[in-house]
């Protein structure tokens, strides 16, 4: 997260999903954006980010943007 947060210039807020794989690892972390006020209407990314083995940073691609307080809706 500290590699991340260096490159993007922002504190990640979260890690939302973490996986092995054949490289080392895959993560999704919540960054925030933008700041706004009130809270609920900050934007947030999600990032997938590849590290290595040691928890060496790979590589990583901004995926969704979001409002904080929006909510995934359920797939039937």
């Amino acid at each position: 997260m500290e590699q991340l947060s260096d490159l993007l210039g922002r504190t990640p807020e979260s890690v939302s999903a973490l996986r092995p794989t054949d490289q080392g690892w895959a993560a999704e972390i919540e960054v925030v954006e933008l700041e706004r006020i009130p809270e609920t209407t900050s934007v947030m990314a999600s990032y997938e980010v590849a590290l290595g083995p040691d928890g060496q940073l790979l590589g990583y691609e901004r995926g969704k943007r979001y409002t904080r307080a929006q909510v995934d809706k359920k797939e039937s």
